[in-house]
């Protein structure tokens, strides 16, 4: 997706908490290979705590990234308001899979729908507790995707996103 908008992205950060090896160890990966099949090159910058933001985001900047890529974490997390400042002060667009972030001032968030995630939940819960033995239930992934893009955020940055990409947001904050 961020090919799509930011068409002159050559080299995307990947802001990481060395701390949370699930992410890590997966998503990171996932997001390197994507990279590679669009001709992108990748720097992971660790950031675990919140003195190592503002350094992260110097780094990206030094290395010569045109995007930063927020992993998944509760950390990074929260720490959208002051991702956000630095994303507009270094002129950097961010993404993540976090439709809050956005709301926050992200550029754009793809990721699956929370709330579809803690309706299925609830579901889960409400079998166990009438008897279902946890192991015996199914394993289940996200079946739901969410797209929103920040339009203030990209007109900040100077950034135009095409209509194509506009038509399949699931919201598109103004």
């Amino acid at each position: 997706m961020l090919h799509e908008v930011v068409t002159t992205a050559k080299t995307i950060a990947l802001l990481v908490n060395p701390n949370n090896r699930v992410t890590r160890e997966g998503e990171v990966g996932g997001v390197q290979t994507a990279a590679k099949l669009f001709g992108l090159e990748t720097i992971v910058l660790e950031c675990g705590a919140e003195s190592e933001v503002e350094t992260a985001f110097a780094s990206a900047v030094r290395q010569g990234a045109h995007a930063v890529y927020v992993v998944s974490d509760l950390f990074l997390q929260g720490q959208h308001q002051h991702i956000v400042a630095l994303a507009l002060r270094h002129k950097l667009p961010v993404v993540s899979s976090s439709r809050e972030a956005v709301r926050a001032g992200q550029l754009i968030s793809y990721g699956a729908d929370d709330l579809e995630m803690y309706r299925r939940a609830g579901i889960y819960v409400g079998r166990i507790l009438k008897g279902e033995k946890p192991g015996d239930l199914p394993v289940q992934g996200p079946t739901k995707y969410e797209l929103v893009i920040n339009l203030k955020t990209a007109k900040a940055l100077g950034i135009d996103v095409p209509t194509t990409v506009l038509a399949r947001a699931d919201e598109v904050i103004e």
